[in-house]
């Protein structure tokens, strides 16, 4: 079976989140600061009215800071609380992936990166690895 995944980078990395979940993407959009918020928490946007926590994915998935000035991109993902915003370097394509090229992570991958990434996808020129954006958006908002 096949399904559609959004895709985008972080650094060299591929990352991917059903396209289901995937409200639209955003070019570089002004961020209010969040005083006492988690680091992962760069800030709030306003999307046509609705405020969106923008969580910042290279801090949450514990990657260093971009390189150069290139401002951020937005996913906005659905999660049933309300929208989130993903904040990544580039955004890819929405591609078409099959379960048979779905490898679950390794018994070795522990904490919190196993709860983050559900497994990848081996693609012909990449693996893309599956974000679990509930929980990427919920530990980040959930933590005191």
């Amino acid at each position: 079976m096949a399904q559609m995944f959004c895709t985008f980078r972080l650094g060299d990395l591929s990352f991917g989140v059903e396209a289901k979940q995937v409200q639209e993407v955003l070019f570089d959009r002004q961020l209010t600061r969040v005083p006492l918020a988690p680091p992962e928490v760069r800030g709030l946007l306003n999307l046509r009215g609705q405020i969106v926590p923008a969580l910042d994915l290279r801090r949450r998935l514990g990657l260093p800071p971009a390189q150069g000035d290139r401002p951020p991109m937005n996913v906005v993902i659905r999660l049933g609380d309300g929208p989130v915003s993903f904040l990544v370097d580039e955004i890819g394509e929405v591609i078409e992936v099959n379960d048979a090229d779905f490898e679950p992570p390794p018994e070795t991958l522990t904490g919190e990166a196993r709860r983050l990434i559900r497994g990848a996808y081996k693609l012909d020129d990449r693996l893309l690895l599956a974000l679990a954006a509930n929980e990427v958006a919920n530990l980040a908002v959930a933590r005191p």
